[in-house]
């Protein structure tokens, strides 16, 4: 679980640069001390899709 979140962190960090840059459009500021909580709700929100297409899978192989 450390090793896929550090994994989901990277894909966090990978988007980062435009999210800050949609952010810096709309008139919000993100600092270096708010990007630690928008990484861990970003890592939050892969956790949750990682575990959705997890149990459809798991769903999908018991129906075949």
């Amino acid at each position: 679980m450390e090793q896929q979140n550090m994994q989901f962190m990277q894909i966090a960090m990978k988007y980062l640069p435009e999210a800050k840059e949609i952010l810096d459009q709309t008139g919000v500021e993100l600092s270096m001390e708010h990007i630690q909580p928008v990484l861990a709700l970003l890592t939050k929100v892969m956790n949750d899709a990682y575990e959705l297409g997890r149990q459809d899978a798991l769903a999908q192989e018991e129906n075949n």
